[in-house]
């Protein structure tokens, strides 16, 4: 049986919000909808389920990442997962400069975790805290490898 992702759905406590964040980094809107009714219970498993939604796709075309923001049932505010937390973790993008994607992030007062750190020069990257709370991870190839 064939297998393939689709995308990456991730509940959002201000869509427009985190639609800005994310497109500033330079992910495109593919789609937008509001979504209610017995299948939108049926699939997700919540009576009366009433979201915004939006889908967003990758420059290269690959990836792809599914905003909602509930409208009913009411969200549910938690603590945001920390990096060693079991459970869905973050989402990762390759860019060609991490100082720019930083300074575009920062735009939206999101900055690093702790810093930009060096792996084996083969990568620069860092974790940072996006709109609601995601953990976005931003790294760059070193030139040369």
């Amino acid at each position: 049986m064939p297998i393939k992702l689709e995308n990456v759905g991730i509940a959002v406590r201000d869509l427009e919000e985190t639609i800005a964040f994310f497109t500033d980094l330079g992910l495109t809107v593919m789609g937008r909808d509001t979504v209610s009714g017995e299948w939108a219970d049926t699939a997700v498993g919540l009576d009366g389920n009433h979201a915004k939604i939006a889908v967003l796709q990758t420059p290269d075309g690959h990836g792809q990442l599914e905003l909602f923001e509930y409208l009913h049932p009411d969200a549910i505010e938690t603590n945001p997962t920390l990096p060693n937390e079991i459970g869905m973790h973050r989402v990762a993008f390759s860019v060609d400069d991490i100082d720019a994607a930083l300074e575009i992030a920062a735009k939206h007062g999101c900055t690093p975790l702790r810093g930009v750190a060096n792996y084996q020069d083969i990568y620069k990257l860092t974790y940072l805290r996006g709109p609601s709370g995601i953990l976005v991870m931003l790294a760059q190839e070193v030139k040369g490898h």
